[in-house]
């Protein structure tokens, strides 16, 4: 049978929000929500921290929220994702990041169903490249063989830190893109966690709209609703591969 399951890398040591995963709002974490939204997605979740002591209160929060926990390098994420796709058994990887606190579990259970019904080891299903929903919604999957490929095979520093650059970029042949996608464009918004303007829009879309419990067509509703809200954090650079 095969094992699906769901990956997320998370550390404390963010460069311009540093500990942000551990920052409150509406009374829980940002990754306590986090993990709430994967969790409802019904499949594993692995939480991929680095092996640094400063880490140990993610991996203490991950056992205690009954998640599996895996830790490895800090830098080499490619290889932390590759020993967690190991270490918990999984033939097919859902990749997120833990700086999309509010990523919905309908939308992950989509891509998953996407992959399945391709029926092709070498198919990676994602929202990411053709980008139309907003930044804090992201997955990609892609088969646990397919990972360990580009693990022993990917030697680019942004290769081995963005984990999945060689499985897109056409340095593995035999991979074939396949784009979930919105039918309204929205990826002119902003609900992922990486600066303090950042933290401001998601802390009042949980705080004041109630976003903990809402799924992303009823988040972007809320951000077209208050622009004020969306413009908040709307200037942001997404920081670039390599970075």
């Amino acid at each position: 049978m095969t094992r699906i399951g769901i990956i997320t890398q998370a550390r404390m040591t963010s460069s311009r929000l540093p500990g942000k995963v551990l920052i409150p709002a509406g009374g829980r974490s940002m990754l306590d929500h986090h993990i709430d939204r994967l969790v409802a997605a019904d499949l594993p979740v692995i939480l991929a921290t680095t092996t640094n002591a400063a880490d140990d209160a993610l991996a203490a929060l991950g056992h205690a929220r009954g998640v599996e926990v895996f830790r490895g390098s800090e830098v080499d994420v490619l290889s932390r994702f590759a020993g967690a796709a190991t270490s918990a058994g999984l033939d097919v990887v859902v990749r997120v990041t833990s700086d999309c606190p509010l990523i919905d579990p309908a939308l992950i259970a989509e891509g998953v169903r996407r992959f399945v019904d391709l029926d092709d080891p070498h198919a990676h299903v994602s929202n990411v490249l053709e980008r139309t929903y907003p930044r804090g919604f992201d997955f990609e999957v892609f088969s646990a063989s397919a990972l360990a490929d580009a693990d022993r095979n990917a030697i680019e520093p942004a290769e081995r830190e963005h984990v999945t650059p060689y499985l897109y970029a056409g340095r593995s042949p035999r991979s074939s893109i396949h784009s979930i996608t919105r039918q309204i464009d929205a990826s002119r918004y902003r609900v992922t966690l990486d600066t303090p303007e950042d933290l401001s829009v998601i802390r009042a879309l949980i705080e004041a709209h109630g976003a903990a419990s809402l799924d992303v067509s009823e988040i972007v509703a809320v951000l077209e609703a208050h622009p004020e809200l969306a413009a908040v954090n709307a200037h942001v650079e997404q920081k670039k591969l390599g970075e």
